[in-house]
């Protein structure tokens, strides 16, 4: 059955370059050519500013760019994200776009906690890094990945949330990186 996916790459350097966008790109071919509606926001390519306050937070007047992805996650049955671990979690950037997507009457009902509003919705998130995945999952206990799933994705309402952990990113070899783009097209393709 086809789905409506958004895929965000939330590395914040929009070069093409980059394993984040070559797995965004390889996901959006695998989903594309199953037949399935795609959309793509690249956070590298807008301006997300920071939330300065709970009045910020509860207003409904957000920038264009913002009103935008709001208007593709409720479009969305399944959401991938897909970004770089840094310092142990995302990015700055998606975690500022996050905080202005998901607000108050948006994410929420007017009560707030426990008024879900995003419940039907499945997520994808995709995390690259520099250290194996294996120490990031047990010295760590994927703590960044953790806190986006838990603290942020279900406490809206998505469900199921799954991941993939991809490590040793800057020492892989092309086959290793042929393994992740064709795992990622396959995901898209099943649109999960």
């Amino acid at each position: 059955m086809a789905k409506s996916i958004l895929i965000i790459n939330g590395h914040p350097d929009a070069s093409k370059a980059r394993l984040c966008a070559a797995l965004a790109a390889a996901y959006e071919r695998g989903a594309q050519t199953a037949g399935h509606a795609v959309r793509r926001l690249d956070i590298g390519l807008i301006e997300v500013p920071l939330m300065g306050s709970r009045d910020q937070y509860e207003s409904t007047d957000c920038a264009p760019q913002i009103a935008s992805a709001q208007r593709d996650v409720a479009w969305a049955d399944h959401v991938v994200i897909i970004f770089p671990l840094w310092l142990g979690t995302m990015p700055a950037k998606l975690k500022a776009l996050l905080e202005q997507v998901l607000r108050k009457d948006f994410a929420f009902g007017p009560k707030g906690f426990g008024e879900a509003r995003l419940k039907g919705k499945s997520a994808r998130v995709v995390v690259t890094m520099g250290m194996p995945a294996i120490i990031y999952r047990l010295a760590f206990a994927a703590h960044g990945v953790l806190g986006l799933e838990q603290g942020i994705l279900k406490l809206v309402g998505f469900a199921p949330v799954h991941h993939n952990l991809l490590g040793d990113v800057e020492t892989h070899d092309a086959s290793r990186r042929e393994h992740w783009l064709r795992l990622l097209e396959q995901l898209g393709a099943k649109g999960q």
